[in-house]
């Protein structure tokens, strides 16, 4: 659970970002369209590229030993920087999640645009692979065990916005609603960047 738990928690807060991926998810939910399809796709997607993070990381720890303190120093200014932002926005407000969009579409178009989404978003690549990867080496033989948390949260998180969304719309359709979720997200990525800085 020591590391099951830092790997959800971090998993789900670099998720919560408001994009396009998400508003398409909420979307596709709200008209009860291609939902299970939508939510899959995009948990498997985070689940390849968590596994090929965690995994890819820890050999290059093995091999190459100063690399690990190179990427929890960075990760940890990544972190810091990424909770400015998110601590900002709650300041500034005014962003919701809009749902809206085109049509329903047919379930290849559909799949078509969650992986072009998923896989063409370069941020994608430095949430996962980099930072969760990175930060995965942490925990030695435990890592394993973060990855499975990172990736519990990544299906717990597009289930639940997929199924929930009729629930979830009104509300996170309120920039209050973002401004109360951007600080939550803030606080866990500066507690991260702590605990990557200090070795608590």
């Amino acid at each position: 659970m020591s590391a099951l738990w830092p790997g959800f928690a971090l998993s789900f807060s670099l998720i919560l970002a408001i994009g396009a991926q998400n508003a398409f998810v909420l979307r596709q939910g709200l008209r009860r369209a291609h939902v299970f399809a939508v939510c899959l796709t995009c948990a498997v997607s985070d689940a390849l590229l968590i596994a090929l993070g965690v995994s890819s990381f820890a050999v290059i720890a093995e091999a190459l030993p100063w690399i690990t303190p190179v990427f929890r120093y960075g990760g940890a200014a990544f972190l810091i920087v990424y909770g400015a932002k998110a601590f900002w926005a709650a300041w500034t407000g005014g962003e919701a999640l809009a749902a809206g969009g085109a049509g329903v579409g047919s379930l290849k178009a559909t799949i078509l645009t969650v992986l072009a989404l998923t896989w063409l978003n370069p941020h994608v690549y430095l949430d996962t692979v980099v930072l969760l990867g990175s930060v995965s080496t942490q925990y030695g033989e435990a890592a394993l065990w973060f990855g499975v948390g990172a990736v519990a949260a990544s299906f717990v998180f597009f289930f639940s916005l997929g199924y929930g969304a009729q629930l979830l719309a009104p509300f996170f359709a309120r920039p209050r609603a973002w401004q109360i979720l951007d600080v939550v997200v803030g606080l866990v990525m500066w507690a991260i960047a702590a605990k990557l800085i200090f070795l608590l």
